[in-house]
């Protein structure tokens, strides 16, 4: 018997708008309303809106809450004052990632606030509690995605349409959050992205979620134009480009070692500080048509085989085919050159450093 979706609070607004539907994390969102193409351009030139609240949200508070998030995550959790935010890896005893995450110091001294991808937020609910009872730490842990609907606004136009209904917008710094009220709704708006351009994201109570959506103009987006954005800029999906049981990556192999800081405690440091890394996290870029998809095989120029597409696409900025791997490291050197095989007929290209987009951006 087919697993019923969760279904997001404004599931109605977009079959009203016309947009297509998926499957994705055990819910039913999005995957376009006006095409891939438009919705993806709109991010570039100006602006778009996603409904996210698919993504998890917890929320860990108490006297030992700090030292939990600590132990639990590759960063360094006590570097963050109440306001700020920071990128981060969940890791398990061996240093293989369990999930990617931003973690919150909440702007009202209530703790802290962590934000799984979907589909993750029970397991690492009961992560956290599991541990905070082996440990014998003093927090509540509370999975809250369904209390919290999320939107995101990305786009160089973001700050300026934010801007116009949350006055201090403006000066939100990136990986900030604040408290703030939209359409008289409380919320928490940050700043982080997953575009590669400006972004924010208004986190607002399930219940109030149209009036959120309906105060920001932008063009809707769903998760088609997202995947492009991303590519685009090499941000790793969790469960597409790592996996603990079909695709186990550390931090390292995952291009994101700068999330692991060994000065801390956390579960799989051991195993991390003296870690070498195989195979590496690297971009792709085709010569010939064709475009790589998630399982093809990469080879080496010689007919060697080197490695596996994550994700791939056209690249509807670019023009051309681009893709995320892992290969040999000794085969990951930019420029590079390699053969994708697709559907048994190899096609050219070679190693590129993403972002293949907006250079400069930082994730």
């Amino acid at each position: 018997m087919a697993q019923e979706l969760r279904q997001p609070p404004l599931g109605d607004v977009h079959m009203d708008r016309g947009a297509s539907l998926t499957s994705f994390g055990g819910w039913e969102m999005p995957v376009e309303f006006e095409s891939i193409k438009t919705e993806h351009e709109a991010v570039r030139e100006s602006i778009g809106k996603f409904d996210v609240s698919h993504m998890g949200e917890i929320e860990v508070r108490g006297p030992d809450a700090d030292e939990l998030t600590q132990r639990l995550t590759t960063n360094d959790v006590t570097a963050l004052e109440p306001g700020d935010g920071q990128y981060s890896a969940v890791t398990d005893e061996r240093g293989i990632m369990l999930d990617d995450t931003v973690v919150y110091n909440r702007p009202d001294d209530e703790g802290y606030l962590f934000v799984p991808n979907a589909g993750h937020d029970e397991e690492l609910y009961d992560h956290w509690r599991s541990h905070r009872e082996k440990w014998d730490l003093d927090c509540t842990v509370a999975n809250v995605t369904e209390r919290y609907a999320m939107i995101a606004v990305q786009g160089p136009e973001s700050e300026a349409r934010v801007g116009a209904v949350i006055e201090t917008a403006r000066d939100l710094g990136r990986f900030k959050i604040q408290s703030v009220s939209i359409a008289g709704v409380d919320c928490l708006c940050s700043r982080t992205g997953y575009t590669g351009e400006d972004g924010f994201e208004l986190l607002c109570p399930w219940e109030d979620t149209r009036a959120v959506w309906d105060a920001i103009d932008g063009q809707p987006c769903g998760l088609g134009a997202r995947d492009t954005l991303r590519i685009e800029q090499g941000f790793l999906l969790s469960g597409q480009d790592f996996d603990p049981e079909s695709n186990p990556r550390t931090p390292y192999e995952a291009g994101i070692g700068f999330v692991v800081d060994t000065d801390t405690q956390f579960l799989g440091r051991d195993v991390l500080v003296d870690a070498t890394p195989n195979e590496q996290f690297v971009g792709i870029e085709l010569t010939e048509r064709g475009v790589p998809r998630n399982g093809y095989a990469v080879e080496s120029a010689d007919g060697t085989p080197i490695g596996t597409v994550t994700s791939g696409t056209l690249s509807p900025t670019l023009g051309v085919p681009i893709g995320l791997g892992y290969v040999s490291t000794d085969h990951a050197e930019p420029g590079t050159e390699i053969r994708v095989v697709i559907r048994d007929d190899r096609k050219a290209g070679l190693i590129k450093n993403p972002p293949f987009e907006h250079p400069t951006v930082e994730q």
